[in-house]
């Protein structure tokens, strides 16, 4: 500053005027110096760097690099810059220093939240990230780092040491309190979930309450993603999860099958003892052929020990069109290739209700995948409306327009 005002004066130019044009040149000067340091920094070492990094085997730089966190170190130098040059201007030189101290803070702060941005990524790339994720922790982390970085921003600014600002936090913790509410509750929540492992990034959950039907795409410190089947996103808030119930499918996905759980409807007036034209033609049938002479020399036994008179079947045992059809369900669904025959399979009869007798098929596909269990389930249950005839079955059904249709047009043929 001193060579530019006495080369100002040796030109013989007014003392007021080389004052103001001294402060001027050193103004543009520093200008340049901040300008050619950030290109070189950003055109020549961030390209270096950038060259090391893809050229290395590591995924962390990677990260690094992605969340431009080697970028927004770039912008630190001019500030340094602009902190050493300020003693030039001695009028001004605390108000520049405190500027540029508080404009380091903020870069600082901005490459601190970066940092951990590619942490975050760098953790996710790894299979423990979906049970364990860190993402609330490091949302936490971020929340006190930046409440002392703005603590040290007005302190810089102010000129004041930051503990004076620091003695005064105990007095608004109940402010803090009453303003990080959620994010309090939702660490405390993200501790219990992820130490009980109630939920992880991928597991399906239900959550009617607020409309949560499907897989869990993000977990935060203050909320769970859910990505519906519909392909809408519902935000769930983190302690809604440890307050609320919901479901969460992820114990069906890991054992490897999903529970079918459906009744057919039988006709009650449809059910009747088997006639000897029945039963001959049941032996016909591959999954019942067995089973129908199995139980005919176990019938016979029984009927023969206890001296039943057979010429009335109310007397003794004998078959029911009921009793084969259930025979030959639990035996078709023994042999479905898409039932897990590990797993619990039944086909048991249900109290009757005003639609019938309820014959409920309890049993898992091998494939938990929603396609395929619904592709399984439909082609046991087509095949099984279609076959109910050939026992002498009526499936139950509520009348229909046209059901009355014919009622009314066969009446009224009736009368004429």
């Amino acid at each position: 500053m001193n060579y530019i005002t006495n080369l100002l004066l040796s030109f013989g130019m007014d003392s007021t005027l080389v004052g103001y044009l001294s402060i001027i040149i050193m103004l543009l000067l520093i200008m340049i110096i901040c300008i050619v340091a950030n290109f070189i920094t950003k055109k020549v070492v961030i390209r270096l760097i950038t060259k090391i990094v893809n050229n290395t085997k590591f995924k962390w730089d990677d990260m690094l690099l992605e969340r431009k966190v080697f970028h927004k170190l770039s912008h630190i130098v001019p500030a340094i810059i602009i902190y050493f040059f300020a003693s030039t201007f001695s009028s001004y030189e605390d108000l520049i220093k405190n500027g540029a101290m508080a404009y380091l803070i903020i870069m600082g702060l901005i490459v601190i939240n970066s940092s951990l941005n590619a942490m975050n990524d760098i953790y996710q790339s790894y299979e423990i990230s979906k049970i364990k994720p860190i993402k609330g922790y490091i949302q936490v982390v971020k929340i006190i780092i930046i409440t002392l970085g703005v603590i040290l921003v007005i302190a810089s600014l102010i000129g004041k040491s930051p503990l004076i600002l620091l003695s005064g936090i105990g007095a608004l913790s109940a402010v803090f309190m009453l303003v990080f509410k959620d994010s309090l509750l939702g660490l405390v929540a993200g501790i219990q979930l992820s130490t009980n492992d109630m939920v992880q990034v991928g597991d399906w959950i239900e959550m009617p309450k607020y409309g949560a039907d499907g897989d869990i795409i993000d977990i935060s410190l203050n909320t769970v993603k859910v990505q519906n089947f519909d392909k809408t996103i519902t935000m769930i808030p983190s302690y809604a999860l440890i307050s609320d119930s919901f479901i969460n499918w992820r114990g069906m996905q890991t054992s490897g099958g999903r529970r079918i759980k459906r009744s057919l409807f039988i006709d009650t007036s449809s059910i009747s003892f088997c006639t000897e034209e029945m039963i001959n033609n049941f032996k016909n049938i591959h999954y019942l052929s067995d089973y129908i002479t199995h139980r005919e020399r176990e019938i016979a036994e029984y009927n023969t020990r206890n001296k039943i008179n057979q010429s009335n079947p109310v007397n003794g045992r004998a078959l029911t069109n009921i009793g084969v059809f259930r025979a030959y369900i639990s035996n078709y669904i023994r042999n479905h290739p898409g039932i897990n025959q590990e797993m619990t399979l039944m086909v048991r009869q249900l109290a009757t209700t005003e639609h019938g007798l309820p014959i409920e098929i309890y049993a898992f596909t091998n494939d938990t995948a929603w396609a395929v269990y619904e592709t399984v389930q439909a082609d046991i249950f087509d095949h099984l409306f279609a076959v109910a005839p050939e026992f002498g079955i009526q499936l139950f059904q509520n009348p229909s327009g046209n059901d009355l249709k014919i009622m009314a047009d066969n009446y009224y043929e009736k009368d004429i």
